[in-house]
């Protein structure tokens, strides 16, 4: 097991480990147990539940009287009403400010579990147990924490760190085809980003073109160490500005238009990751049309998206002038002014803003 601590520095004494490895139940159990805590409500979803009912159960062994809260399963259920159910579950249980909820599950459990730690009793504890690549990458780690609503993506929510987080790479082995893709989105987004993320450069996104799809969903050892350096890149970028005043947008390279396709499809025609690979195709064409990159790093960028299938394509019946409209409620709008991170150069990425919409608009009809 590797671990190392997420050290936010506007928070004092706020910092707390990420586990990665394999096998990791006896760990949470240890964990669990040292926690001045009493009970716990275990948020999943009724497809997780079924696949690790066994590892589930493993936290009735703990000092905990636990409970579980079961969801069914998809983005289009990161909803109020959802939200609703687990603070029931949680009001049900008497859940006490020393105890907390355990999110087990892919980003949508995370996000909405966290977001109900973060208002119940006015802040409870609460567990990261990520179960997708994608989470176990991105979305456990930082805080970020939030429901989705008619006008738009995670627009109801909060900044509100978990105690630790435990990413078991062993669950990475029942997901399915789609659901890795969906990870590697997030992973090839980092490539991206990484130098502006201001530790040392490693060239990712040379180690992910000598490491095809295939070996990286069979070797653990190259999955391990992509998911350390994913959370290693975010946490450089939380410690330094854990409620996106600043640097930490850049997290945001290629979820701009992202969010907007997802929010239009109604969150269920793409996943999220699909939709961040269609939105960092759209980054690189705008980036391309006002002069920000050369024609060369536009196309190593699509080469390396194309070698891990993240070449996605728009619905035709989806108005361009439909997804432009969706972009006004990202949560990047400064003073009416859409603000996009686009790269400026090989890893590294700027925001920008006053792109003139027909641009944009222009970007978006290249994407079907």
């Amino acid at each position: 097991m590797k671990t190392f601590n997420v050290d936010i520095q506007t928070i004092e004494n706020k910092n707390y480990p990420i586990h990665i490895g394999e096998n990791l139940k006896q760990n949470i159990i240890e964990f669990l147990n040292d926690m001045p805590t009493k009970k716990a409500v275990v948020v999943t979803n009724e497809t997780i539940f079924e696949l690790y009912e066994n590892y589930l159960q493993a936290f009735n062994e703990t000092n905990l009287k636990i409970e579980f809260c079961i969801l069914p399963d998809g983005e289009i259920y990161k909803t109020q009403a959802s939200l609703d159910r687990i603070l029931t579950c949680a009001f049900e249980a008497k859940l006490e400010r020393n105890d907390l909820f355990i999110a087990f599950g892919g980003g949508v459990i995370g996000d909405i579990t966290g977001f109900a730690a973060a208002i119940y009793l006015r802040g409870i504890n609460f567990l990261q147990v990520p179960t997708t690549l994608l989470a176990q990458v991105d979305s456990s780690v930082g805080g970020k924490v939030a429901i989705n609503t008619a006008y738009g993506k995670n627009l109801l929510g909060a900044f509100y760190q978990p105690k630790a987080v435990f990413s078991d790479l062993n669950f990475l082995k029942t997901l399915p085809k789609r659901e890795i893709l969906t990870g590697f989105s997030e992973i090839v987004k980092y490539s991206f980003i990484e130098k502006t993320c201001a530790i040392a450069f490693s060239d990712f996104a040379k180690f992910l073109f000598e490491n095809s799809l295939d070996n990286l969903k069979t070797n653990l050892n190259i999955v391990a160490q992509t998911v350390y350096r994913c959370c290693e890149l975010k946490a450089a970028v939380v410690n330094q500005d854990e409620k996106e005043m600043g640097l930490r947008a850049i997290l945001n390279f290629g979820h701009t238009i992202g969010h907007a396709v997802e929010k239009t499809t109604n969150y269920a025609l793409f996943t999220h990751g699909e939709a961040v690979a269609i939105g960092m195709r759209a980054a690189f064409l705008l980036a391309l049309k006002l002069n920000k990159i050369s024609v060369e790093y536009f196309d190593f960028a699509q080469k390396l998206l194309k070698s891990y299938d993240l070449d996605f394509k728009l619905p035709k019946d989806i108005p361009a002038e439909k997804i432009l409209e969706a972009l006004i409620y990202d949560k990047k709008v400064k003073n009416g002014q859409v603000r996009f991170v686009l790269p400026v150069d090989y890893a590294t990425v700027e925001i920008c803003s006053n792109i003139d919409e027909t641009i944009v608009l222009a970007v978006i009809k290249e994407l079907y």
